[in-house]
Protein backbone atom coordinates (compact mmCIF):
# COMPACT_ATOMS: atom_id res chain seq x y z
CA UNK A 1 0.00 0.00 0.00
CA UNK A 2 1.41 3.40 -1.00
CA UNK A 3 0.99 6.62 0.92
CA UNK A 4 0.28 10.18 -0.14
CA UNK A 5 2.71 13.02 0.67
CA UNK A 6 0.31 14.26 3.33
CA UNK A 7 0.41 10.85 5.06
CA UNK A 8 4.18 10.45 5.08
CA UNK A 9 5.82 11.26 8.40
CA UNK A 10 9.03 13.35 8.46
CA UNK A 11 10.51 10.63 10.69
CA UNK A 12 10.53 7.02 9.42
CA UNK A 13 8.34 4.70 11.46
CA UNK A 14 11.14 2.20 11.98
CA UNK A 15 13.57 3.24 14.69
CA UNK A 16 16.52 1.21 13.38
CA UNK A 17 19.94 2.80 13.67
CA UNK A 18 20.59 4.62 10.41
CA UNK A 19 24.33 4.05 10.55
CA UNK A 20 23.69 0.29 10.43
CA UNK A 21 21.89 0.58 7.06
CA UNK A 22 23.99 0.60 3.91
CA UNK A 23 22.02 1.80 0.89
CA UNK A 24 23.16 1.30 -2.67
CA UNK A 25 22.47 4.97 -3.49
CA UNK A 26 21.89 7.94 -1.22
CA UNK A 27 20.22 10.94 -2.91
CA UNK A 28 20.52 14.31 -1.16
CA UNK A 29 17.66 16.61 -2.11
CA UNK A 30 14.06 15.90 -3.14
CA UNK A 31 13.51 18.54 -5.80
CA UNK A 32 13.11 17.64 -9.50
CA UNK A 33 16.70 16.34 -9.86
CA UNK A 34 16.61 14.32 -6.64
CA UNK A 35 13.19 12.80 -7.33
CA UNK A 36 14.25 11.79 -10.84
CA UNK A 37 17.51 10.30 -9.54
CA UNK A 38 15.77 8.31 -6.80
CA UNK A 39 13.10 7.05 -9.20
CA UNK A 40 15.54 5.89 -11.89
CA UNK A 41 18.03 4.32 -9.45
CA UNK A 42 15.32 2.38 -7.62
CA UNK A 43 13.79 1.28 -10.94
CA UNK A 44 17.18 -0.30 -11.74
CA UNK A 45 16.94 -2.38 -8.57
CA UNK A 46 19.10 -0.24 -6.29
CA UNK A 47 18.10 0.31 -2.68
CA UNK A 48 17.81 4.08 -2.34
CA UNK A 49 17.62 6.59 0.49
CA UNK A 50 16.08 9.93 -0.50
CA UNK A 51 17.20 12.46 2.10
CA UNK A 52 15.63 15.91 2.31
CA UNK A 53 15.13 18.63 4.93
CA UNK A 54 11.49 19.33 4.05
CA UNK A 55 8.51 17.38 5.31
CA UNK A 56 7.10 17.11 1.78
CA UNK A 57 9.11 16.40 -1.35
CA UNK A 58 9.13 18.47 -4.53
CA UNK A 59 11.68 21.14 -3.66
CA UNK A 60 11.00 24.78 -4.41
CA UNK A 61 9.69 24.01 -7.89
CA UNK A 62 6.94 21.66 -6.73
CA UNK A 63 6.44 23.09 -3.25
CA UNK A 64 2.92 22.26 -2.04
CA UNK A 65 0.84 21.86 1.09
CA UNK A 66 -1.12 18.70 0.25
CA UNK A 67 -1.64 16.48 -2.82
CA UNK A 68 -4.86 18.19 -3.81
CA UNK A 69 -3.44 21.72 -3.99
CA UNK A 70 -0.70 20.90 -6.50
CA UNK A 71 -2.76 20.73 -9.66
CA UNK A 72 -2.19 24.41 -10.40
CA UNK A 73 1.59 23.96 -10.25
CA UNK A 74 3.55 23.83 -13.49
CA UNK A 75 4.39 20.29 -14.70
CA UNK A 76 2.37 18.78 -11.86
CA UNK A 77 1.66 15.69 -13.97
CA UNK A 78 5.41 15.00 -14.07
CA UNK A 79 5.59 15.27 -10.29
CA UNK A 80 2.70 12.82 -9.91
CA UNK A 81 4.43 10.39 -12.29
CA UNK A 82 7.64 10.52 -10.27
CA UNK A 83 5.75 10.27 -6.99
CA UNK A 84 3.91 7.16 -8.21
CA UNK A 85 7.21 5.56 -9.22
CA UNK A 86 8.73 6.32 -5.83
CA UNK A 87 5.68 5.05 -3.95
CA UNK A 88 5.95 1.82 -5.93
CA UNK A 89 9.66 1.53 -5.07
CA UNK A 90 8.90 2.18 -1.41
CA UNK A 91 6.23 -0.52 -1.37
CA UNK A 92 8.75 -2.92 -2.91
CA UNK A 93 11.31 -2.12 -0.20
CA UNK A 94 13.72 -0.33 -2.56
CA UNK A 95 13.23 3.24 -1.30
CA UNK A 96 13.24 5.04 2.04
CA UNK A 97 12.18 8.68 1.95
CA UNK A 98 13.96 10.28 4.90
CA UNK A 99 12.06 13.56 5.10
CA UNK A 100 12.81 16.17 7.73
CA UNK A 101 16.52 15.30 7.56
CA UNK A 102 18.72 18.40 7.18
CA UNK A 103 22.09 17.28 5.80
CA UNK A 104 24.98 19.16 7.37
CA UNK A 105 27.96 17.09 6.24
CA UNK A 106 28.94 14.29 3.87
CA UNK A 107 32.20 12.36 3.73
CA UNK A 108 33.77 9.13 2.47
CA UNK A 109 33.24 6.25 4.91
CA UNK A 110 36.31 4.54 6.32
CA UNK A 111 35.17 1.14 4.97
CA UNK A 112 34.07 2.41 1.56
CA UNK A 113 31.09 4.32 0.27
CA UNK A 114 29.87 7.50 1.95
CA UNK A 115 28.37 8.70 5.21
CA UNK A 116 25.78 11.47 5.13
CA UNK A 117 25.29 13.30 8.43
CA UNK A 118 21.84 14.81 8.99
CA UNK A 119 19.79 16.36 11.75
CA UNK A 120 16.21 15.22 12.34
CA UNK A 121 14.10 16.64 15.18
CA UNK A 122 17.29 17.79 16.88
CA UNK A 123 18.91 14.36 16.78
CA UNK A 124 21.92 13.24 14.74
CA UNK A 125 21.35 10.68 11.97
CA UNK A 126 23.82 8.93 9.73
CA UNK A 127 22.90 7.51 6.33
CA UNK A 128 25.37 5.19 4.62
CA UNK A 129 25.52 4.40 0.92
CA UNK A 130 27.78 2.96 -1.75
CA UNK A 131 27.11 5.83 -4.18
CA UNK A 132 25.96 9.39 -3.60
CA UNK A 133 23.82 11.69 -5.76
CA UNK A 134 24.00 15.35 -4.75
CA UNK A 135 20.88 17.25 -5.89
CA UNK A 136 20.84 20.11 -3.41
CA UNK A 137 19.36 22.77 -5.71
CA UNK A 138 19.86 26.51 -5.39
CA UNK A 139 18.55 29.61 -3.65
CA UNK A 140 17.93 33.25 -4.60
CA UNK A 141 20.93 35.38 -5.45
CA UNK A 142 20.60 38.76 -3.78
CA UNK A 143 22.16 42.14 -4.59
CA UNK A 144 22.06 44.67 -1.73
CA UNK A 145 20.53 48.13 -2.06
CA UNK A 146 19.68 50.86 0.44
CA UNK A 147 16.79 49.71 2.64
CA UNK A 148 16.86 46.04 1.64
CA UNK A 149 17.01 44.99 5.30
CA UNK A 150 13.65 46.61 6.07
CA UNK A 151 10.72 44.38 7.09
CA UNK A 152 8.76 43.74 3.91
CA UNK A 153 11.71 43.12 1.59
CA UNK A 154 11.73 39.45 0.56
CA UNK A 155 13.70 37.23 -1.76
CA UNK A 156 11.52 36.38 -4.75
CA UNK A 157 11.84 32.68 -3.93
CA UNK A 158 10.68 33.28 -0.36
CA UNK A 159 7.57 35.04 -1.65
CA UNK A 160 6.83 32.11 -3.90
CA UNK A 161 7.49 29.63 -1.09
CA UNK A 162 4.98 31.41 1.13
CA UNK A 163 2.41 31.30 -1.63
CA UNK A 164 2.98 27.68 -2.69
CA UNK A 165 3.68 26.20 0.70
CA UNK A 166 1.19 28.13 2.84
CA UNK A 167 -1.23 29.85 0.47
CA UNK A 168 -0.16 33.25 1.83
CA UNK A 169 0.65 36.34 -0.23
CA UNK A 170 3.59 38.18 1.32
CA UNK A 171 1.79 41.52 1.10
CA UNK A 172 -1.12 43.43 -0.41
CA UNK A 173 0.71 45.82 -2.72
CA UNK A 174 3.91 44.26 -4.06
CA UNK A 175 6.79 45.35 -6.29
CA UNK A 176 8.65 42.49 -8.03
CA UNK A 177 12.17 43.34 -9.21
CA UNK A 178 15.52 41.86 -10.17
CA UNK A 179 16.53 39.93 -13.25
CA UNK A 180 15.68 36.63 -14.87
CA UNK A 181 12.61 34.69 -16.03
CA UNK A 182 11.80 33.59 -12.45
CA UNK A 183 10.26 37.02 -11.81
CA UNK A 184 7.37 36.14 -14.15
CA UNK A 185 5.90 33.14 -12.27
CA UNK A 186 6.38 34.95 -8.96
CA UNK A 187 4.46 38.01 -10.14
CA UNK A 188 1.80 35.95 -11.93
CA UNK A 189 1.23 33.78 -8.85
CA UNK A 190 0.84 36.83 -6.63
CA UNK A 191 -1.62 38.46 -9.03
CA UNK A 192 -3.70 35.28 -9.26
CA UNK A 193 -3.73 35.07 -5.45
CA UNK A 194 -5.33 38.52 -5.20
CA UNK A 195 -2.32 40.70 -4.40
CA UNK A 196 -1.88 43.98 -6.23
CA UNK A 197 1.37 43.71 -8.17
CA UNK A 198 2.57 47.27 -8.75
CA UNK A 199 4.93 46.18 -11.49
CA UNK A 200 7.64 43.78 -12.61
CA UNK A 201 10.97 45.57 -13.01
CA UNK A 202 13.56 43.63 -15.00
CA UNK A 203 17.08 45.06 -14.71
CA UNK A 204 18.22 43.54 -17.98
CA UNK A 205 17.04 43.49 -21.55
CA UNK A 206 17.09 39.86 -22.70
CA UNK A 207 18.08 40.50 -26.33
CA UNK A 208 20.34 37.41 -26.41
CA UNK A 209 17.33 35.27 -27.32
CA UNK A 210 17.22 36.89 -30.75
CA UNK A 211 20.83 35.81 -31.40
CA UNK A 212 20.02 32.11 -30.87
CA UNK A 213 16.77 31.43 -32.75
CA UNK A 214 17.39 27.69 -33.26
CA UNK A 215 18.07 27.04 -29.57
CA UNK A 216 15.04 29.07 -28.57
CA UNK A 217 12.83 27.33 -31.15
CA UNK A 218 13.71 23.95 -29.63
CA UNK A 219 12.42 25.20 -26.29
CA UNK A 220 8.85 25.78 -27.43
CA UNK A 221 7.43 24.55 -24.12
CA UNK A 222 9.44 27.14 -22.19
CA UNK A 223 8.33 29.90 -24.55
CA UNK A 224 4.71 28.86 -24.09
CA UNK A 225 5.18 28.85 -20.32
CA UNK A 226 6.64 32.37 -20.35
CA UNK A 227 3.88 33.59 -22.66
CA UNK A 228 1.31 32.21 -20.24
CA UNK A 229 2.79 34.19 -17.37
CA UNK A 230 2.83 37.35 -19.48
CA UNK A 231 -0.85 36.82 -20.38
CA UNK A 232 -1.66 36.53 -16.68
CA UNK A 233 0.17 39.78 -15.96
CA UNK A 234 -1.61 41.51 -18.83
CA UNK A 235 -4.99 40.26 -17.60
CA UNK A 236 -4.27 41.76 -14.18
CA UNK A 237 -2.87 44.94 -15.78
CA UNK A 238 0.57 44.48 -14.26
CA UNK A 239 3.21 46.59 -16.03
CA UNK A 240 6.46 44.92 -17.09
CA UNK A 241 9.44 47.26 -17.42
CA UNK A 242 12.85 46.25 -18.75
CA UNK A 243 16.17 47.85 -17.82
CA UNK A 244 14.55 49.14 -14.65
CA UNK A 245 14.88 47.98 -11.06
CA UNK A 246 14.49 48.88 -7.40
CA UNK A 247 17.48 50.95 -6.25
CA UNK A 248 16.17 51.68 -2.73
CA UNK A 249 13.45 50.51 -0.35
CA UNK A 250 11.60 53.25 1.54
CA UNK A 251 10.29 52.99 5.08
CA UNK A 252 11.45 52.49 8.66
CA UNK A 253 12.35 49.53 10.85
CA UNK A 254 9.20 50.20 12.88
CA UNK A 255 6.77 50.55 9.98
CA UNK A 256 8.47 48.33 7.40
CA UNK A 257 8.40 49.02 3.69
CA UNK A 258 6.23 51.94 2.58
CA UNK A 259 7.56 52.31 -0.94
CA UNK A 260 10.19 51.48 -3.54
CA UNK A 261 12.45 53.80 -5.52
CA UNK A 262 12.90 52.50 -9.04
CA UNK A 263 15.20 53.84 -11.74
CA UNK A 264 16.07 53.20 -15.36
CA UNK A 265 19.45 51.55 -15.89
CA UNK A 266 22.05 51.88 -18.63
CA UNK A 267 23.63 48.85 -20.27
CA UNK A 268 25.95 48.32 -17.30
CA UNK A 269 23.09 48.70 -14.78
CA UNK A 270 24.14 52.16 -13.63
CA UNK A 271 21.09 54.27 -12.66
CA UNK A 272 20.24 56.87 -15.30
CA UNK A 273 20.10 60.31 -13.72
CA UNK A 274 16.65 61.88 -13.60
CA UNK A 275 14.71 58.61 -14.08
CA UNK A 276 14.08 57.75 -10.44
CA UNK A 277 10.51 57.56 -9.19
CA UNK A 278 8.85 56.33 -6.03
CA UNK A 279 6.06 53.75 -5.88
CA UNK A 280 3.88 53.09 -2.85
CA UNK A 281 3.97 49.47 -1.72
CA UNK A 282 4.14 47.34 1.42
CA UNK A 283 6.30 44.52 0.00
CA UNK A 284 9.27 44.20 -2.35
CA UNK A 285 10.22 40.83 -3.86
CA UNK A 286 13.72 40.76 -5.38
CA UNK A 287 15.87 38.14 -7.06
CA UNK A 288 18.84 38.17 -9.45
CA UNK A 289 19.01 34.56 -10.51
CA UNK A 290 20.15 31.72 -8.29
CA UNK A 291 23.16 30.54 -6.32
CA UNK A 292 23.78 26.76 -6.35
CA UNK A 293 24.02 24.98 -2.98
CA UNK A 294 27.61 23.84 -3.38
CA UNK A 295 28.59 23.04 0.22
CA UNK A 296 28.30 19.25 -0.08
CA UNK A 297 30.36 18.90 -3.31
CA UNK A 298 33.01 21.18 -1.81
CA UNK A 299 33.04 19.11 1.41
CA UNK A 300 33.57 15.94 -0.62
CA UNK A 301 36.46 17.46 -2.55
CA UNK A 302 34.72 17.57 -5.94
CA UNK A 303 36.32 19.62 -8.69
CA UNK A 304 34.51 22.96 -9.00
CA UNK A 305 34.35 25.67 -11.65
CA UNK A 306 32.79 29.08 -12.24
CA UNK A 307 29.79 28.79 -14.54
CA UNK A 308 28.63 31.26 -17.19
CA UNK A 309 26.38 33.06 -14.69
CA UNK A 310 29.19 33.59 -12.19
CA UNK A 311 28.14 30.71 -9.92
CA UNK A 312 30.39 28.07 -8.39
CA UNK A 313 29.27 24.65 -9.66
CA UNK A 314 30.48 21.05 -9.50
CA UNK A 315 32.22 19.73 -12.61
CA UNK A 316 30.57 16.58 -14.01
CA UNK A 317 31.15 14.35 -17.03
CA UNK A 318 28.63 12.92 -19.48
CA UNK A 319 27.54 10.40 -16.81
CA UNK A 320 26.92 13.14 -14.21
CA UNK A 321 29.99 11.85 -12.34
CA UNK A 322 31.98 14.31 -10.29
CA UNK A 323 35.75 14.10 -9.95
CA UNK A 324 35.24 11.99 -6.78
CA UNK A 325 34.52 8.32 -7.62
CA UNK A 326 31.04 7.34 -6.50
CA UNK A 327 29.73 10.92 -6.26
CA UNK A 328 27.24 12.08 -8.89
CA UNK A 329 25.80 15.61 -9.09
CA UNK A 330 22.56 16.68 -10.79
CA UNK A 331 20.47 19.80 -11.09
CA UNK A 332 21.46 23.31 -10.05
CA UNK A 333 24.49 22.14 -8.06
CA UNK A 334 26.25 21.51 -11.39
CA UNK A 335 24.75 24.52 -13.19
CA UNK A 336 21.53 26.52 -12.92
CA UNK A 337 19.29 25.56 -15.81
CA UNK A 338 15.71 25.03 -14.67
CA UNK A 339 13.52 22.08 -13.79
CA UNK A 340 13.58 20.30 -17.15
CA UNK A 341 17.37 20.18 -17.20
CA UNK A 342 17.37 19.05 -13.57
CA UNK A 343 14.98 16.21 -14.41
CA UNK A 344 17.17 14.96 -17.26
CA UNK A 345 20.37 15.20 -15.21
CA UNK A 346 18.71 13.57 -12.21
CA UNK A 347 17.47 10.60 -14.23
CA UNK A 348 20.93 10.11 -15.74
CA UNK A 349 22.60 10.40 -12.33
CA UNK A 350 20.19 7.83 -10.91
CA UNK A 351 20.86 5.35 -13.71
CA UNK A 352 24.62 5.78 -13.53
CA UNK A 353 24.75 5.64 -9.73
CA UNK A 354 22.83 2.35 -9.81
CA UNK A 355 25.31 1.09 -12.37
CA UNK A 356 28.22 2.12 -10.16
CA UNK A 357 26.76 0.63 -6.97
CA UNK A 358 25.10 -2.62 -8.09
CA UNK A 359 26.27 -3.03 -11.69
CA UNK A 360 22.82 -2.43 -13.23
CA UNK A 361 23.27 -1.69 -16.93
CA UNK A 362 20.96 1.08 -18.20
CA UNK A 363 19.23 0.82 -21.57
CA UNK A 364 21.53 2.39 -24.23
CA UNK A 365 18.61 3.79 -26.21
CA UNK A 366 17.17 5.42 -23.11
CA UNK A 367 20.57 6.90 -22.26
CA UNK A 368 20.85 8.40 -25.73
CA UNK A 369 17.40 9.99 -25.43
CA UNK A 370 18.28 11.45 -22.04
CA UNK A 371 21.61 12.78 -23.36
CA UNK A 372 19.81 14.60 -26.19
CA UNK A 373 17.30 16.10 -23.75
CA UNK A 374 20.11 17.24 -21.49
CA UNK A 375 22.06 18.79 -24.38
CA UNK A 376 19.00 20.72 -25.56
CA UNK A 377 18.22 22.01 -22.07
CA UNK A 378 21.84 22.95 -21.42
CA UNK A 379 21.95 24.92 -24.66
CA UNK A 380 18.86 26.85 -23.60
CA UNK A 381 20.34 27.42 -20.13
CA UNK A 382 23.45 28.91 -21.75
CA UNK A 383 21.25 31.34 -23.68
CA UNK A 384 19.44 32.27 -20.47
CA UNK A 385 22.75 33.07 -18.76
CA UNK A 386 23.74 35.21 -21.72
CA UNK A 387 20.36 36.95 -21.75
CA UNK A 388 20.26 37.73 -18.02
CA UNK A 389 23.80 38.60 -16.87
CA UNK A 390 24.44 40.52 -13.66
CA UNK A 391 26.15 43.77 -14.70
CA UNK A 392 28.69 45.48 -12.41
CA UNK A 393 26.81 48.79 -12.37
CA UNK A 394 24.64 47.53 -9.48
CA UNK A 395 27.42 48.64 -7.16
CA UNK A 396 26.50 52.24 -8.02
CA UNK A 397 23.23 51.76 -6.10
CA UNK A 398 25.12 51.41 -2.84
CA UNK A 399 25.95 54.09 -0.31
CA UNK A 400 28.80 53.68 2.18
CA UNK A 401 26.29 52.84 4.91
CA UNK A 402 24.34 50.29 2.84
CA UNK A 403 24.31 46.96 4.66
CA UNK A 404 25.81 44.12 2.62
CA UNK A 405 25.98 41.37 5.26
CA UNK A 406 22.65 41.37 7.08
CA UNK A 407 23.68 38.91 9.79
CA UNK A 408 26.67 40.93 10.98
CA UNK A 409 25.43 44.35 9.74
CA UNK A 410 28.59 44.89 7.67
CA UNK A 411 28.30 47.86 5.32
CA UNK A 412 29.67 48.48 1.84
CA UNK A 413 31.99 51.07 3.36
CA UNK A 414 33.41 48.53 5.81
CA UNK A 415 34.21 46.13 2.98
CA UNK A 416 35.90 48.91 1.02
CA UNK A 417 38.04 49.85 4.04
CA UNK A 418 38.99 46.21 4.60
CA UNK A 419 40.38 46.02 1.07
CA UNK A 420 41.89 49.49 0.66
CA UNK A 421 43.04 50.28 4.21
CA UNK A 422 43.59 46.84 5.77
CA UNK A 423 44.95 44.99 2.73
CA UNK A 424 42.31 42.29 2.37
CA UNK A 425 42.70 40.61 -1.02
CA UNK A 426 39.85 38.12 -1.22
CA UNK A 427 36.48 37.37 0.44
CA UNK A 428 38.09 35.17 3.09
CA UNK A 429 40.59 37.81 4.28
CA UNK A 430 37.81 40.41 4.10
CA UNK A 431 35.66 38.12 6.26
CA UNK A 432 38.43 38.00 8.86
CA UNK A 433 38.89 41.77 8.76
CA UNK A 434 35.31 43.05 8.55
CA UNK A 435 33.13 39.97 9.38
CA UNK A 436 30.93 39.68 6.25
CA UNK A 437 29.73 36.07 6.07
CA UNK A 438 30.35 35.28 9.74
CA UNK A 439 26.67 35.25 10.72
CA UNK A 440 24.02 32.54 10.80
CA UNK A 441 23.74 32.21 7.00
CA UNK A 442 27.55 31.92 6.66
CA UNK A 443 27.65 34.06 3.54
CA UNK A 444 24.80 32.44 1.62
CA UNK A 445 23.00 35.77 1.25
CA UNK A 446 25.91 38.22 1.11
CA UNK A 447 28.61 35.98 -0.41
CA UNK A 448 28.11 36.87 -4.07
CA UNK A 449 27.90 40.60 -3.38
CA UNK A 450 30.90 40.51 -1.04
CA UNK A 451 33.01 38.69 -3.63
CA UNK A 452 32.02 41.19 -6.31
CA UNK A 453 32.78 44.21 -4.11
CA UNK A 454 36.14 42.84 -2.94
CA UNK A 455 37.20 42.09 -6.52
CA UNK A 456 36.07 45.52 -7.75
CA UNK A 457 37.96 47.36 -5.00
CA UNK A 458 41.01 45.26 -5.87
CA UNK A 459 40.75 46.17 -9.55
CA UNK A 460 40.06 42.62 -10.75
CA UNK A 461 37.28 40.17 -11.59
CA UNK A 462 35.70 37.55 -9.35
CA UNK A 463 37.51 34.22 -9.55
CA UNK A 464 36.64 30.61 -8.83
CA UNK A 465 38.85 30.79 -5.74
CA UNK A 466 36.80 33.72 -4.42
CA UNK A 467 33.60 31.69 -4.75
CA UNK A 468 35.16 28.54 -3.31
CA UNK A 469 36.17 30.49 -0.22
CA UNK A 470 32.54 31.49 0.26
CA UNK A 471 31.03 28.05 -0.43
CA UNK A 472 33.49 26.07 1.68
CA UNK A 473 31.51 25.23 4.83
CA UNK A 474 32.41 22.11 6.85
CA UNK A 475 28.98 22.44 8.47
CA UNK A 476 26.34 23.05 5.80
CA UNK A 477 23.39 23.54 8.19
CA UNK A 478 23.16 24.87 11.78
CA UNK A 479 23.79 21.98 14.16
CA UNK A 480 23.84 21.87 18.00
CA UNK A 481 27.25 21.66 19.64
CA UNK A 482 26.07 18.55 21.46
CA UNK A 483 25.75 16.72 18.14
CA UNK A 484 29.33 17.58 17.27
CA UNK A 485 30.54 16.58 20.72
CA UNK A 486 28.73 13.25 20.55
CA UNK A 487 30.50 12.48 17.28
CA UNK A 488 33.97 13.21 18.66
CA UNK A 489 35.19 9.61 18.61
CA UNK A 490 38.34 7.93 17.36
CA UNK A 491 36.39 6.51 14.41
CA UNK A 492 35.01 9.93 13.47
Amino acid sequence: MTTSPADRSPVPAAEAAYDAVAYDVVVIGAGPAGLAAAASASAQGARVALVDAAALDGGQYWRHRAPQDGARHHDWAEYRRLRAALDGAAAAGRLDHLAGHAVWHAEPATDGGFTVHALCDGEAREVRGRALVVATGAYDRQLPFPGWTLPGVFAAGAVQALLKGHGVAAGKRIVVAGSGPFLLPVAAGLAEAGAEVVGVFEAGRPTAFARHPLVVARAAAKLAEGAGYLRTLRRHRVPYRMRTTVVAALGTDADGVTGARVARLDQQWRPVQGTERELACDTIAVGYGFTPQAEIPVQLGCAMAMDRDGSLVAVVDERQRSSVPGVFVAGEACGVGGAQLALAEGELAGLRSAEASIGARPNPRGLATLARRRASQRAFAAVLHEAYPVRPGWQRWLAADTVVCRCEEVTAGSIQRAVIDLGATDPRSTKLSARPGMGLCQGRVCGFATAALVAAHGGRRVTEQDLRGIAGRPIAQPVPLGVLAAGDTDEA
